[in-house]
């Protein structure tokens, strides 16, 4: 377990090298997750910088995450988007994994959309729905590994934050009503982060439906709790990718694979794009 900390200057000499590079200012962030790259495709005037031209910026290295910063405007208003991000199973520790988001902070940013792939917990739920996050479980800082462990620098945030509200409340209803508008079926559930990069065994899909969560992934709530840190207001998509099994399947075609997450993402971004279009939009105006 790595456990590498990023210092204020680091992420200062990456923000600097950054600004150099856009040619706006972002206020908004956007993170993707797997399959949802294609969202990026959507900014206008868009200035593209590979993560490992970064200084000290973390380098995606699953399939689906084309690591690319991505700055420019969606919806007239100006973005800042990860495409791709990291995650915790890569061997980056909790802070390498949440440094974009401070290096969104430190560009300017105010309002933060993640988006993810995820397993549906819900029995209701199908391939291809859309859940907008009103909650989370952070299983891995339950067991110690938090992305604010260590000292505390306050010009970030403060020692002991609250997530009581970690998702916009504000933010959660205006993605329900462009959803309405648009004929888009948005579920609204709990999150649940478990580590990877193994998927879960019907043991603990019994157990995680019954702590209460409705889809399951291996990100997300890292960037969230920095970004509440932060002061930031979020926002949380998830696609549900696969309906996680809960039960000893019956033959090899009903496991999980990475390829079946990749696909639904491809199936499902007209949707997304048109959702976080709409709600950027609202947001510039």
């Amino acid at each position: 377990m790595s456990t590498e900390q990023v210092t204020y200057q680091q992420v200062e000499t990456a923000a600097d090298y950054v600004r150099t590079r856009i040619r706006h200012a972002p206020r908004i962030g956007l993170v993707l997750g797997s399959g949802l790259s294609p969202l990026a495709d959507s900014v206008e005037q868009a200035d593209s910088i590979a993560y490992h031209d970064i200084p000290h910026f973390p380098v995606s290295t699953v399939s689906g995450h084309a690591g690319r910063l991505i700055a420019g405007c969606l919806g007239g208003a100006p973005v800042v988007v990860m495409q791709g991000r990291v995650h915790y199973y890569e061997g980056y520790s909790m802070a390498q994994v949440t440094m974009p988001i401070r290096l969104m902070q430190m560009l300017g940013v105010q309002i933060l959309i993640v988006t993810n792939a995820a397993g549906g917990l819900n029995p209701d739920w199908h391939v291809g729905d859309l859940m907008a996050i009103d909650d989370h479980i952070n299983l891995p800082a339950l067991a110690g590994h938090h992305p604010l462990w260590g000292p505390n620098d306050e010009r970030w945030g403060p020692r002991f934050p609250g997530m009581t509200r970690a998702y916009d409340a504000r933010l959660l209803q205006m993605l329900h009503t462009e959803a309405q508008h648009r004929n888009i079926v948005l579920r609204r559930g709990v999150y649940v982060m478990v580590s990877g990069p193994s998927y879960e065994t019907p043991a603990e899909v019994r157990m995680l439906r019954a702590l209460g969560a409705d889809a399951v992934g291996m990100s997300t709530v890292p960037e969230v709790t920095v970004a509440r840190h932060g002061g930031l207001r979020v926002a949380g998509i998830s696609l549900i990718s696969n309906i996680a099994i809960d039960r000893s399947p019956a033959n090899d075609e009903e496991l999980v694979s990475h390829q079946e997450v990749l696909d639904a993402g491809q199936r499902a971004v007209p949707n997304l794009v048109a959702l976080i279009q709409a709600v950027v939009g609202r947001l510039a105006s």
